[in-house]
């Protein structure tokens, strides 16, 4: 059964701001990358490569993550629309079959595909304004 998360994007602060989060709840962040960690063909400027690409936050039972927005990447957020819904599916199939109905009279701004992160991934907004990414993360080797 898929597994929901909530996902915020922050312009510029998404580092103080899970540090901030981390104080009140505690724990480890068990990734932290920022942009400067990604394959060069992924082009990204001087003033973005020390903003998060990916940060998470376990809170219970929830994973509270986040990035940094970028240029290229999804633009940049206005307050009320900072954050997605994520939904980490336990198959690639699944990951299709909910990307594929919820994104239905929506719009697709990365369809789902593999990366180089080593996850089958996707997002979109559905047709009722709200934001999601789908997941599935492959075993790694």
């Amino acid at each position: 059964m898929a597994s929901v998360h909530p996902y915020l994007t922050f312009n510029g602060t998404c580092e103080e701001a899970f540090n901030f989060y981390k104080s009140v709840f505690g724990g480890e962040f068990p990734y932290a990358g920022k942009f400067s960690e990604m394959p060069s063909e992924y082009p990204i400027s001087e003033a973005d490569k020390n903003k998060i690409m990916h940060i998470s936050l376990p809170i219970g039972n929830t994973v509270l993550m986040g990035s940094d927005a970028v240029e290229g990447f999804g633009g940049i957020p206005k307050l009320g629309d900072n954050f997605s819904i994520s939904i980490n599916a336990d198959s690639e199939e699944e990951a299709t079959r909910i990307f594929n109905g919820l994104s239905e009279g929506g719009k697709v701004t990365m369809p789902m595909d593999k990366t180089f992160w080593g996850a089958y991934f996707g997002m979109f907004t559905d047709k009722f304004g709200i934001n999601w990414m789908v997941n599935y993360d492959y075993q790694q080797k």
